[in-house]
């Protein structure tokens, strides 16, 4: 038996830029946006074209998406104007993306309070707008506004919004509920009713998460006859959020009451990439991991407790719903030596590191994690940072980079100067770098890697070396609060890597982080040591 499609959407680079205190840069939305196309989702939805200087920017930048079709987002043509003569939809057509998402009245009640224009005149703009885009070749998505309560209120007319779409040859007509107050039962109803009128091959469901249910009210639309699912990363969004795509994807692979009548087109490989792409995105919001989302979050498959640690070490599947690799997660035993050893084995294993499971280096290992992370450092987002931190205390790691001692200096007259000086022990030969930079980090960085070729034996190591975020994180309040600095390089392998330091003092806390960043790629590139002699 052949199986039924659904469609992904993702509308994180929209609906997520709503969520209060959330502002994505440019170069924030071409992150997300990759990391979205390699896991293969149907659709990302990029912003509004012309809506905000940054979404204008973010579409007049080329995309690299050849998985994912790229679709603006816009609203319904103004009365009184004709589509072509409406100045918010031109910016969206010469956006040139594959496919358009237009937003539109549903409810009767919001098109007489809300719009202050008749119901006919609401179905025009509709009708409209469709023409226009379908006209000029674009996949028309029409996302009704407020569908479940425009349904509950007057069903006839919220049907007609539809139908007026479709029978211009919308592609999509996406069932939103915009209050996020429709409970499953509902939707399920609702969406049986409205497959008669429209082929549930066209129909889309958009849920927020007002009453917990974004999730559970996407799975019962996919049930009821729906095929597309809009959504976003860790279900971000305004008030509540959104429905989660994260927890909704692997649900439609690995859970067979879906898996075995819908196919997605993402590669069930990529599964594995979900629960990176989730903590990127917190790591791009500088925010900590929500530890209890489903499938991806540190406390997904994590076990405490006797009776539950002694079963899950006989059969994961006692308490586990699916194997956390699956998603690129891991399991985490808390409650004993054996079981902290048992995680950190997993985790070398990820960096290929290979140990006799009774070496008691492994406890050491667990000792200093867990005296780290009293101190505040955590590995979750610094997988460089505790990759060098296991393999010197395996021994396995080359004395590179060794800091005689640092200073940075920043003073203000007519505009603001910052000097960094750095000296290093190399090969018994202290070597003093001086940088300047807008900032005390800049200045360090410069400092470092402007200076080394004093040092030929690491200088071509780095000349490929860049940094690309710097995030700080104020762990606790007062005068005496910890900081931790969280680093992002890159170099033209294209894979990047995170490390952290953490210190009273933030300057430390980036110079740790920084050199560990160093000292990371020199490990991995197998630099030659530094060879310890007396310093001249």
């Amino acid at each position: 038996m052949s199986k039924e499609k659904i469609y992904i959407f993702d509308t994180t680079l929209r609906d997520g830029a709503q969520t209060e205190g959330v502002d994505f840069t440019v170069s924030d939305k071409i992150k997300i946006a990759k990391n979205l196309n390699d896991i293969g989702v149907d659709y990302i939805e990029g912003g509004w074209p012309g809506a905000n200087p940054i979404d204008t920017e973010y579409f007049n930048t080329p995309q690299k998406l050849d998985k994912s079709i790229f679709t603006a987002f816009g609203m319904t043509k103004k009365t009184g104007r004709s589509a072509d003569n409406d100045p918010t939809l031109s910016p969206i057509l010469n956006a040139n993306t594959k496919a358009v998402c237009i937003v539109g009245k549903s409810w009767d009640f919001h098109v007489d309070v809300a719009l202050g224009i008749t119901k006919e005149e609401n179905l025009t703009n509709i009708k409209e707008t469709a023409k226009y885009f379908i006209r000029n070749k674009r996949e028309f998505i029409f996302d009704a506004e407020h569908f479940f309560d425009g349904y509950k209120s007057n069903p006839t007319y919220a049907l007609d919004c539809l139908k007026l779409a479709y029978n211009e040859g919308a592609r999509w007509l996406v069932l939103c509920d915009t209050n996020g107050g429709t409970l499953p039962h509902e939707v399920g109803e609702i969406i049986s009713k409205v497959s008669n009128s429209i082929p549930g091959k066209n129909l889309g469901i958009h849920a927020h998460n007002d009453t917990e249910n974004a999730v559970s009210n996407s799975l019962t639309a996919i049930l009821a006859g729906a095929r597309q699912i809009q959504g976003t990363i860790n279900g971000l969004g305004e008030r509540c959020g959104n429905a989660n795509l994260i927890s909704i994807i692997p649900t439609l692979f690995l859970k067979k009451s879906f898996s075995e009548k819908f196919e997605v087109n993402i590669n069930e490989s990529k599964l594995k990439s979900l629960t990176d792409c989730s903590r990127m995105l917190d790591e791009i919001l500088n925010r900590k991991s929500n530890k209890s989302l489903a499938y991806v979050g540190a406390s997904a498959f994590s076990h405490k407790g006797g009776l539950h640690v002694s079963a899950v070490q006989k059969d994961p599947k006692t308490y586990e719903h699916i194997d956390p690799t699956l998603v690129g997660n891991h399991r985490n035993i808390i409650v004993s030596d054996q079981a902290g050893k048992s995680n950190i084995l997993s985790r070398l294993e990820k960096y290929g590191i290979k140990i006799d499971s009774k070496d008691p280096k492994i406890l050491k290992i667990l000792e200093e994690v867990k005296d780290r992370e009293f101190l505040g450092y955590s590995y979750d987002g610094a997988d460089a940072s505790f990759e060098l931190l296991a393999n010197r205390l395996l021994g396995k790691v080359s004395d590179y980079l060794n800091v005689e001692s640092y200073s940075v200096t920043v003073e203000k007259s007519d505009k603001l100067n910052t000097n960094a000086e750095v000296v290093f022990l190399i090969d018994g030969k202290k070597i003093k770098c001086n940088g300047k930079g807008n900032g005390p980090v800049n200045a360090l960085d410069n400092a470092i890697r402007e200076n080394f070729s004093k040092v030929e034996k690491y200088y071509n190591f780095f000349s490929d070396l860049k940094l690309l975020d710097y995030k700080v994180r104020i762990l606790n309040t007062g005068t005496e609060a910890i900081t931790r600095v969280l680093i992002e390089s890159t170099d033209k392998s294209g894979i990047s890597w995170f490390t952290i330091g953490v210190s009273p003092n933030i300057i430390e806390a980036s110079f740790e982080a920084l050199i560990d960043s160093l000292d990371y790629k020199l490990f991995k590139e197998k630099a030659p040591a530094n060879i310890k002699l007396n310093a001249e």
